[in-house]
């Protein structure tokens, strides 16, 4: 036992002499970078430099899944409340002095390459020529003019959105939204064997576009209190931000959920609020809220021991999942950020470069904080407040019948008998927007449609109605043209099938 006691000492000493090894070496690359940064940039990259230093810190201290099993409870009745109990308390005659409390914070970092886009995502066009952005003034706009309120917009971009979206912007100068921008810090991308930065100076364009990256949404936090943009605001009297993705179409303003931040039922405010919803088999990736240490705890799957995973799936078990719709108090981030004591587990997120070069970026997630603030909430929302698009399969649905716009937002038709979307499974040749596009003269009507899967080369004709389940897969080489006006119900069109026109 004293041999593997000692043994053990030396191998904890020798990785700790590894470490300081590493870091040390970090350092001096991190200063070869700093030292090419012009005169204008230096003490904006020096911030970000510090900030990726001490991530870098954290991630050679912590080793394997950042939760022990045997801690992780449900999470107590109370902590989680539905949504039917806060609606139910309705709301002031002053909902006005209310909503000038609020800010609206979408987080705007994200281009769409996965949808074969250039560019910030939320400049694909979505409903009627509409972008997500388009969208979302829509949104803010329409309530300002409803309730002759002031609730301004504020984009996080990244280096890779913020001069495209600055750009388009200006069409906006004579909407009734004040919009600003602050971009979140931009840390340099680490070689996978050797732990050290693939960046040699600070430029981001050309050829080093690939050795910098933006570190997630957890970067929200110090970013938007260096931009200064957090203090201003609280000096004009603004409470909270209303944080959400640009892609969630169904992250709008929800009134109830403010008017019990504000006016607590007990007298004693949340600082933060995560909104979750109930899994589906969709979801079971998705990060859920548990009870550890005697705080909510927002656990995603990357923190799960692996002989756990299938546990941590399991929709009996874990019922319910995180929106990324987050409600935060603005005094409460000043004052744990001044304390450096906002405390998000790292993501490891390994990539491969166009040259083959393996690297890994250090991210952490907006709703990890949630451990940080004090009286935090879940409340159990409706699922029509959580309509991401992150395919092309998502942008059919949202584009289709399903839903009606009004003021930009979208609402579930009435017409449609069940409140659950189709499940839709478009095939590779639909990935990109363009192509997608192309395969479709006019979106089909799905009010009653269950499931779609499409495989292969595929395409719509004018007016075609889908209903029940329906699968249609052109086999490779073959290519199947499904007619104008054609009703598919209950369908399986498979092999080859060109309607040629005469």
């Amino acid at each position: 036992d004293f041999r593997k006691a000692m043994s053990q000492a030396g191998t904890s000493q020798f990785q700790e002499v590894i470490r300081q090894e590493l870091e040390y070496s970090m350092k001096v690359e991190l200063d070869k970078i700093l030292a090419t940064a012009p005169s204008n940039e230096l003490e904006h990259t020096k911030k970000d430099l510090e900030g990726f230093k001490k991530l870098f810190h954290r991630f050679l201290q912590e080793k394997g899944p950042s939760v022990d099993w045997e801690k992780i409870q449900k999470p107590p009745e109370d902590s989680v409340q539905p949504y039917e109990k806060i609606k139910a308390r309705g709301l002031p005659d002053n909902i006005a002095s209310v909503l000038n409390k609020l800010v609206v914070v979408k987080l705007n970092g994200g281009l769409g390459t996965s949808m074969g886009c250039k560019g910030p995502k939320s400049l694909i066009g979505v409903r009627n020529e509409n972008t997500f952005l388009d969208l979302t003034v829509q949104q803010i706009e329409h309530l300002n003019k409803s309730f002759n309120t002031d609730v301004p917009l504020v984009l996080m971009n990244s280096f890779n959105t913020d001069e495209d979206t600055k750009k388009i912007l200006q069409k906006y100068s004579l909407s009734r939204v004040k919009i600003y921008t602050f971009n979140q810090s931009r840390y340099p991308r680490i070689n996978k064997e050797t732990l050290l930065p693939i960046a040699k100076d600070v430029s981001y364009s050309g050829e080093n576009t690939e050795c910098w990256y933006p570190p997630g949404h957890g970067d929200i936090y110090a970013s938007f209190y260096n931009s200064g943009l957090l203090d201003n605001l609280i000096a004009e009297g603004k409470e909270y931000i209303f944080v959400s993705n640009i892609d969630n179409l169904g992250a709008t303003v929800d009134l109830y959920i403010l008017n019990h931040l504000m006016n607590p039922p007990n007298g004693k405010r949340c600082e933060f609020v995560m909104e979750v919803t109930n899994k589906t088999r969709a979801d079971v990736k998705g990060g859920t809220l548990t009870q550890y240490e005697n705080k909510l705890r927002l656990v995603e799957i990357a923190q799960v021991p692996k002989a756990h995973v299938d546990e941590f799936k399991s929709v009996s078990k874990f019922k319910i999942f995180n929106t990324n719709n987050l409600w935060i108090a603005l005094s409460a981030i000043k004052r744990l950020q001044e304390k450096n004591a906002i405390d998000m587990e790292i993501i490891v997120n390994p990539k491969t470069l166009d040259g083959g070069l393996n690297v890994i970026q250090l991210e952490t997630a907006v709703g990890a904080a949630i451990k940080s603030f004090e009286n935090s909430l879940g409340i159990n929302v409706p699922r029509s407040r959580f309509l991401p698009v992150k395919t092309t399969s998502d942008l059919l649905l949202v584009m289709s019948n399903l839903y009606s716009l009004n003021a930009g937002s979208l609402t579930m038709s009435e017409k449609r008998e069940f409140p659950t979307v189709p499940l839709v499974k478009l095939g590779s040749s639909f990935t990109k927007v363009q192509d997608y596009l192309r395969r479709f003269e006019s979106i089909p009507d799905m009010l009653e449609l269950d499931h779609l899967t499409v495989s292969g080369d595929v395409t719509f004709g004018k007016n075609v109605s889908l209903k029940g389940t329906v699968i249609i897969i052109a086999n490779h080489g073959d290519r199947i043209d499904i007619p104008a006006g054609a009703v598919l119900e209950n369908k399986i069109v498979s092999g080859n099938l060109r309607i040629l026109d005469h």
